[in-house]
């Protein structure tokens, strides 16, 4: 979710600078709030059940929002000239200037995401403490000072976080070599 959203906001954003100046002060309150403070409001209309997927929705979207704006404002301009004196269709715009120039930014971004929406999405579970969450049982590791329980879910996090970033940077270099074949 976050991820498409902040796919369509950068580029709505890149291509108008008037969307860019009214997300301005979203993306910059959204990057400057703690993730507990967010928690903390959210669990005030969401469920704890719901609080993980909000606050990871929150702390990825403008991370990615960021990647796409660069990337649509790194498009060779020289380029997109051309393509519009030449009556190049939209896809192939899209396709032949905007997905290279993205596909760097977007990359980063994306794996960069991966690893704070596990970090914010746990921070809010042991906060608003789901029942069987990764964030329950860190939370009952400290109330009964497990250190055993701490450490294999600690390793559980990090080994299911890289797995994901290994994962999406398999993608993105799958997609790039298709791309270009």
């Amino acid at each position: 979710g976050a991820f498409l959203c902040g796919v369509l906001l950068g580029a709505l954003a890149g291509r108008f600078p008037v969307v860019e100046t009214l997300l301005f002060p979203y993306m910059i309150t959204i990057r400057s709030v703690p993730v507990a403070s967010f928690v903390v409001v959210a669990l005030i209309w969401l469920s704890s059940a719901e609080l993980s997927a909000f606050v990871s929705f929150l702390i990825v979207l403008p991370l990615i929002y960021n990647g796409v704006l660069t990337g649509v404002r790194g498009a060779d301009p020289k380029m997109l000239e051309m393509a519009a004196v030449f009556r190049v269709p939209l896809w192939r715009r899209v396709r032949c200037i905007w997905l290279p120039a993205l596909r760097p930014h977007l990359g980063s971004a994306a794996g960069g995401a991966i690893g704070l929406a596990w970090k914010s999405g746990v921070a809010a579970e042991l906060i608003g403490i789901p029942r069987g969450s990764v964030g329950e049982y860190l939370y009952e590791s400290k109330v009964y000072l497990d250190t055993a329980t701490l450490f294999a879910v600690t390793v559980v996090i990090v080994l299911a976080s890289t797995l994901c970033e290994k994962g999406l940077a398999f993608l993105f270099r799958r997609a790039g070599k298709e791309k270009t074949a």
